[in-house]
């Protein structure tokens, strides 16, 4: 009882892991398969294995979407950093800082910073708060952390939604030929019947 728990806990973890992409599973015996109960014509399998194909490519311009976004996210994440741990350095002193900052696309601004130890990060949604120095660093490592897991998982993920479209793609290669040769069968047992 115990080794049937622990094995349907580990692939329910399978199953989760892959953010409820579900698995296709591979048509070995194309006749037993069509003869199960929904399966009454080759072209309602194919049209069935046609749609789950075509979620599949949903959710896989949905991963690809996402997958940019940490992309462009973790190298300004880095940035940030950086850009930290110099007024870390800076904090102690007495001289400015002198820098540019971007104002719009392609427009900077020349500006002094004098040595502080607060810091205001965007949160998202036009929010803004204030943090010290260490606060938002620590923080910082967090989200970077936090999105390169991430961006891992969408990586293992896409890697399984690859697998998901070559194991239909198989199937219904393996349907559409096993209904060619079906029809062959019926039309020569007809053409033999006639004379």
């Amino acid at each position: 009882m115990a080794t049937t728990i622990e094995s349907s806990n580990a692939g329910a973890a399978s199953k989760k892991k892959h953010l409820g992409i579900p698995e296709a599973i591979f048509v070995e015996d194309v006749d037993s398969f069509m003869k199960q109960p929904g399966n009454d014509t080759a072209d309602a399998v194919l049209r069935k294995l046609d749609e789950q194909y075509q979620k599949y490519k949903y959710m896989e311009l949905n991963l690809a979407q996402k997958k940019l976004r940490l992309k462009s996210q973790i190298p300004q994440i880095k940035q940030t950093l950086e850009i930290l741990r110099h007024m870390q350095k800076k904090k102690d002193t007495t001289d400015p800082m002198e820098t540019h900052f971007l104002l719009a696309d392609n427009v900077y601004c020349k500006a002094t910073v004098p040595p502080t130890d607060k810091v205001c990060l965007w949160l998202g949604a036009n929010v803004m708060l204030e943090y010290d120095i260490d606060e938002a660093q620590s923080l910082l490592e967090k989200n970077l952390a936090t999105a390169s897991r991430n961006l891992e998982s969408l990586e293992e993920d896409l890697d399984f939604l690859r697998d998901q479209f070559t194991t239909t793609e198989v199937n219904m290669a393996r349907v559409y030929n096993w209904d060619v040769k079906r029809r062959s069968k019926d039309n020569l047992l007809k053409s033999a019947e006639r004379s």
